[in-house]
């Protein structure tokens, strides 16, 4: 019996890998208009450079086209018992990703299903698991499950964290290189296009996404309106804000971006020395169970060395 049942799991397993290969064969068909567009609407259009860059993340496409009904069910159940969309899709934005909200759902969703049939096949198949008592054997797959969709928001979040944290430290620069450029004689948008071009970061790539949108039609200060509300940065939103604000009035702006570029630094000294303030205890941990051990150490033992020598 037990092999037959390793047989029979073997050849499932060979049938699932052969069809699998059949399935990635290239098909012999023309492609579609939307093929053969994309590739030259890259510059103007985020749908078509999501549709060219895109790839397959099903590891075995046949079982991700037999199943992909019952995921897509079991991923909008899981949207709307979680909800949270427009944090979702701030987060996502916030951390860079052009995934959408219901492609997050589904890896929260693929985080969950691992953690339970995890915890699951931990509880069955091992001696370790079957002594569990009964509620611990039924509770474990379904808490292991939330485990898995808090772990990918809380992953998530600190990305997005991560990320909000470079661009406000990259800002003070830019700021600066949009001074000279303005005091240089450019205007905003040809010193934005300098930045974008001349610079690499976080914030040279949302300011490359700033010329994009101008170059497809929206006006500088209805991008960079979506950029302030797209990142939601207490700096980012400032700077935003002044230089839509000069544009509208048509005042001058290479003062008031130094000045904003100096105070950008002041709180970034600020911020460091609140955090070595905070850290203050931790950093003692090393200095009292290791430096100073170490010191007493080679103090005293040259001088108990002598003493036992002596007598």
């Amino acid at each position: 019996m037990t092999t037959l049942a390793w047989g029979a799991f073997f050849g499932s397993v060979l049938g699932l890998g052969l069809w699998s290969l059949v399935s990635l064969t290239p098909r012999l068909s023309r492609p579609r208009l939307a093929n053969r567009l994309a590739p030259y609407l890259l510059d103007v259009s985020a749908e078509a450079r999501f549709y060219v860059g895109r790839r397959s993340v099903d590891p075995i496409p046949v079982l991700g086209t037999l199943f992909s009904p019952v995921f897509d069910a079991l991923a909008q159940a899981l949207a709307g018992v979680l909800g949270g969309a427009e944090v979702i899709e701030r987060r996502l934005r916030q951390s860079g990703s052009i995934r959408t909200v219901d492609a997050f759902r589904s890896e929260q969703l693929v985080w969950a299903l691992i953690g339970a049939a995890g915890t699951l096949l931990l509880a069955v198949a091992t001696p370790l698991g079957r002594a569990w008592p009964l509620i611990v054997q039924v509770s474990a797959p379904v808490v292991a499950a939330m485990a898995g969709v808090v772990l990918r928001d809380a992953q998530l979040k600190r990305a997005a964290t991560a990320r909000l944290a470079r661009i406000e430290s990259e800002l003070p620069t830019i700021l600066e290189f949009l001074t000279l450029s303005l005091a240089a004689g450019e205007g905003i948008l040809d010193a934005l296009r300098r930045v974008a071009r001349s610079t690499s970061g976080e914030l040279s790539r949302e300011f490359a996404g700033v010329i994009t949108d101008v170059h497809s039609g929206l006006s500088l200060t209805t991008a960079l309106t979506d950029l302030s509300r797209r990142m939601r940065l207490t700096p980012l939103t400032r700077f935003v804000d002044q230089v839509v604000g000069a544009i509208d009035r048509g005042s001058p702006l290479a003062e008031v971006l130094r000045a904003q570029a100096q105070d950008g630094r002041e709180e970034s000294k600020r911020k460091l020395f609140e955090a070595a303030g905070q850290k203050e205890v931790a950093m003692m941990v090393p200095l009292v169970f290791l430096i100073l051990p170490m010191t007493i150490l080679f103090a005293i033992f040259p001088g108990l060395f002598v003493l036992q020598a002596g007598f």
